[in-house]
């Protein structure tokens, strides 16, 4: 599930047109991804999990095979309202699910905020906790009308450079030209400006403060050798939600899935299969 990995499915949302795949039968799992990455960032844990789960994995609107467009609200809490809405839209009945970086943010905007029942969450590398914010995102935010006036190669070295601190050993080709490819160009430069822009602290912390009435099991995920998200983070995230467990993957960096997928698919099948309904009070 690599050179051949396509996202078949196409369903329109109030964000646009979705891309999104199903691999596998069985209870369902969804996997939704963060930034700058796609959905092809799960592959080697999707073929994993598609032996015993249904699994959905799709682009964020504005990402990817997904629609994107001027004046798009590509939010973090517009993207909480798509998954959702693609939760209903795909008939599914409290499945598991899984967020990586923002990703993390929209499955608990899903959740706490938007009415998605979920029965396990696992929450990798993610963006909850505030500040959140790195260095590069902030320096983006205050000089937009420079990004956007870039020349097009001097921005697409930009991406890449930061593309290249995602994993704590090199990416391979194919998969780093996926990630940079989608942001290539006016059309891409435009889109990962606009989404950039529209990552603000507020849409993580209406969920920050609701954390401790989650009831849903949740383990949190974390690369050791994360260079966005210090890990240090994931021990106190864990400890704001009743019962949370927390697992860390030794020698992998913000993109844990790219780095270790083994060993991020084995945890997370482990987890799934054995997690309770719920947590008590």
């Amino acid at each position: 599930m690599d050179g051949g990995w396509r996202l078949e499915g196409r369903v329109r949302t109030d964000g646009g047109e979705v891309a999104y795949g199903v691999f596998g039968e069985g209870p369902p799992v969804v996997l939704v991804h963060g930034t700058p990455s796609r959905a092809r960032i799960w592959r080697g844990v999707a073929a994993r999990l598609a032996e015993r789960h249904a699994v959905y994995v799709y682009d964020l609107p504005g990402f990817g095979e997904s629609e994107r467009y001027e004046g798009q609200d590509v939010s973090i809490a517009a993207q909480g309202r798509v998954l959702a809405d693609l939760v209903e839209e795909w008939g599914l009945e409290e499945p598991a699910v899984a967020g990586h970086d923002i990703g993390g943010g929209i499955v608990l905007r899903a959740h706490l905020l938007e009415g998605a029942g979920f029965r396990g969450i696992s929450l990798l590398d993610a963006v909850v906790l505030t500040p959140w914010g790195t260095p590069a995102l902030g320096h983006v935010r205050e000089h937009l009308g420079a990004y956007r006036t870039m020349p097009s190669g001097v921005f697409e070295a930009y991406v890449a450079a930061r593309l290249g601190e995602t994993t704590s050993r090199p990416m391979g080709e194919e998969a780093f030209e996926a990630y940079l490819s989608q942001w290539r160009g006016p059309e891409g430069q435009a889109a990962y400006l606009r989404k950039d822009a529209a990552l603000v602290e507020r849409d993580t912390a209406e969920v920050e403060r609701r954390l401790g009435s989650l009831r849903a099991p949740v383990l949190v995920m974390w690369g050791e050798e994360d260079a966005w998200l210090d890990p240090s983070q994931a021990g106190t995230l864990a400890g704001k939600m009743p019962g949370a467990e927390l697992r860390f993957v030794a020698g992998a960096g913000h993109f844990v899935m790219e780095d270790a997928p083994e060993e991020v698919a084995g945890i997370l099948a482990g987890y799934f299969a054995e997690a309770p309904r719920d947590v008590a009070s």
